[in-house]
């Protein structure tokens, strides 16, 4: 590594790119995210995967480049840095999205045996991909096509390990990982972006503006927005939050339908209301935003809660464990917050004798690649600890579809 002073760490989500920059004492300097504008061309990995088997990957490889200057931009005016004053830099990301950023075949990531061309992390030259930069990139080792870099990175920030600890990275790709016995399994469920804010109507990042809480006090929603003042959207912990609190007030029923309002025997019936697509939940409206959670949106929000379900009932499972036997869960990704354990219990995310072990890490995958650049040998460790991971393939699995439609309801 050079003596430059400023390191750069960079979490390449399928919906958001995040990034930070700190110091060579681990001090953050900036943090910051953006939407990856790939998503433009494709909500979901696997439609640009597909996009890019049919001649778009140097578009999709461009848009993501061009996402990546963005957010570094952001970053250096954060820290008051210039890009020359960066020594070292790292990423993580799904199996995807690395492919795409090193313009890579995805016949094997896209079709069996679901495998990335090249799974070893390695430093690129950041000419080759585009980027400017002072120093080679490393790219975090990659486990399978659908455990990525970015599971690997929030493992290695979590060392040193507990027995029975089970690993949550949220995002459009939910990863999980088992640690039991001195052994690993993992595995990866397609849980949409809905965590992220994304394929909501009312959704966004979690930015200024974006309704990161909601709770229900007697017969008000009261809601936390990021920065203060109005609402224009939804993170990830808002849709959840409010889902949750819709529940509680009867909203919504345990199939997760907006129900009739003169079902509902308090004033709490106000903020059932017609939208253009049918019957919807308004939390908010004013001249410029009409904040509407419509029936449509709940069912997407189901479907990401019950895959994250699934895939860990599937995985205790397969590893012989009971949701009892689990000492801790470490939960990192896309919410923009976290979730109480009231929230986490009442959407059923997680199995109930679970909830009182959750422990939010925060940026897990950019906490993984600061403290890859903190450690001379960070990438032989790195490299080490993906060696270890044991992949468990659930996608369309018998086991992974009865626990997902058993999954759905509240």
């Amino acid at each position: 590594m050079s003596g430059k002073e400023t390191l750069l760490a960079l979490d390449l989500g399928t919906t958001t790119l995040a990034g930070r920059l700190i110091d060579r004492n681990g001090r953050t300097l900036a943090e910051a995210t953006v939407r990856n504008p790939q998503a433009a061309l494709g909500a979901d990995i696997i439609r640009r995967l597909e996009l890019a088997l049919h001649g778009e990957g140097q578009r999709l490889q461009e848009l993501l480049v061009e996402g990546l200057e963005g957010l570094l931009s952001e970053l250096l005016r954060g820290a008051g840095v210039n890009r020359r004053s960066i020594g070292a830099a790292a990423a993580a990301g799904n199996a995807g999205i690395c492919a795409l950023l090193r313009c890579l075949p995805v016949d094997s990531i896209l079709f069996p045996p679901h495998r990335p061309t090249e799974k070893q992390g390695l430093y690129l030259e950041p000419s080759r991909l585009g980027l400017d930069l002072p120093v080679p990139l490393y790219l975090f080792p990659l486990v399978t096509g659908y455990v990525g870099g970015d599971l690997v990175a929030f493992l290695f920030a979590q060392a040193p390990h507990g027995d029975h600890t089970l690993y949550l990275d949220i995002g459009t790709n939910g990863e999980l990982a088992l640690h039991s016995g001195g052994r690993w399994w993992t595995t990866s469920v397609a849980a949409g972006p809905a965590f992220e804010g994304g394929g909501i109507g009312c959704g966004m990042a979690a930015a200024t503006g974006a309704v990161s809480g909601v709770t229900l006090e007697d017969d008000r929603l009261r809601l936390e927005v990021i920065g203060g003042g109005s609402p224009r959207g939804l993170c990830g912990s808002g849709l959840a939050e409010t889902v949750a609190a819709a529940l509680e007030g009867g909203l919504v029923d345990g199939h997760g339908t907006i129900v009739d309002p003169l079902q509902v025997p308090s004033n709490l019936a106000r903020y059932l209301g017609d939208g253009p697509g049918g019957r919807c939940l308004r939390l908010y409206r004013d001249a410029a935003v009409d904040l509407c959670l419509t029936q449509e949106d709940l069912r997407t929000f189901q479907l990401a809660k019950g895959a994250i379900r699934a895939g860990v009932d599937c995985l205790l499972a397969r590893a012989g464990l009971s949701a009892d036997s689990i000492a801790e869960v470490a939960v990192t990704g896309a919410f923009g917050f976290s979730l109480t354990p009231r929230v986490l219990k009442r959407v059923a995310m997680l199995p109930e004798n679970m909830i009182d072990r959750v422990r939010f890490a925060e940026s897990g995958v950019l906490s993984g690649c600061c403290r890859l650049l903190l450690d001379s040998a960070g990438p032989e460790k790195a490299q080490r600890l993906a060696d270890t991971l044991h992949p468990y393939p659930l996608s369309g699995t018998p086991a992974f579809e009865k626990a997902f439609l058993g999954a759905l309801d509240f």
